[in-house]
């Protein structure tokens, strides 16, 4: 086997295994003064199929988020080279997967829902899929995922690593504002209660309702009361 099919083999393998199971992710590393710290969300656990060795769940990812979007470009659907620029002037949707990821199958239909109940507000969904090619294709095409999907090996896994996790962990969802700054990073299985919560917040700073400062501290403070009690 070519050599680069085996590198992006093996991050693949290395991305299976980073997948939490039942964790509340808190970044362990300082930020640079670039970067925010920004809570993430609950892990889920993957199926025993996703997983080919042990994991270990005592080891978090380090996050380093940056304050804007990371430029990057990747083949969509039809093998077209394109920027995430494309969708400028939105706020963003970025769901990081894989076909091979549990949590990230179920998070699609959410993802659907929100495409269409917030697309009429300058929303965009976009899937980066860190996969192969064919295999993407093939699954999308089945489920009739309906928003732009972009699709890459290590090119994707390397538009994940920018985003300042350093072992990255699936799925991960980026959730900017229209003038592309990140406003929060989503860690696991995204929920519609999550959903709403930070896209509501995401609104009010499109609208200039609040700063983007109060809007991080306002989704952390929102996920912590909608995170299970581990106590109940």
């Amino acid at each position: 086997m070519h050599s680069r099919t085996w590198r992006v083999a093996a991050a693949l393998l290395a991305l299976v295994v980073g997948v939490w199971v039942g964790l509340r992710l808190h970044p362990h590393a300082a930020p640079p003064a670039s970067g925010v710290r920004v809570p993430a969300g609950e892990a889920s656990p993957p199926v025993p199929s996703d997983l080919d060795k042990p994991w270990d769940p005592d080891v978090p990812p380090r996050v380093s988020i940056p304050e804007k979007l990371p430029e990057f470009s990747l083949a969509d659907r039809a093998g077209k080279p394109t920027p995430i620029s494309t969708w400028q002037g939105k706020s963003l949707i970025i769901n990081f997967w894989a076909t091979w990821c549990a949590p990230c199958r179920r998070e699609i239909p959410l993802l659907e829902s929100l495409s269409r109940d917030w697309g009429t507000r300058n929303v965009q969904v976009v899937g980066v899929a860190v996969d192969y090619r064919d295999k993407v294709l093939a699954y999308a095409n089945d489920l009739k995922i309906p928003y732009p999907i972009l699709i890459g090996e290590q090119d994707a896994l390397d538009a994940a690593t920018a985003f300042g996790v350093e072992s990255p962990v699936f799925p991960f969802t980026v959730f900017t504002d229209r003038r592309g700054q990140i406003v929060t990073l989503f860690v696991g299985e995204l929920h519609k209660p999550q959903a709403d919560l930070i896209l509501s917040i995401v609104q009010n700073v499109n609208e200039d309702r609040i700063p983007l400062a109060t809007a991080r501290h306002n989704i952390a403070d929102g996920l912590h009361a909608l995170a299970p009690n581990p106590s109940s």
